[in-house]
């Protein structure tokens, strides 16, 4: 089951690291920073915007 997001909550959302714009990922229910290299998960349609639950691109 896929939740959708508010596209208006979605132009309002930056990376809480770098403020660059994020990129939303239906499919994995992630919030992408490119410039971080982040994915910000969303639980339940919320945006979990904390750096300490944002999984690494990277790895």
């Amino acid at each position: 089951m896929t939740t959708k997001v508010d596209p208006k909550l979605l132009e309002l959302l930056v990376c809480p690291l770098t403020k660059a714009p994020l990129r939303y990922d239906a499919e994995a229910q992630e919030l992408i920073s490119d410039q971080a290299r982040l994915a910000y998960p969303i639980r339940d349609g919320i945006p979990i915007m904390l750096v300490d639950e944002a999984r690494s691109l990277d790895d």
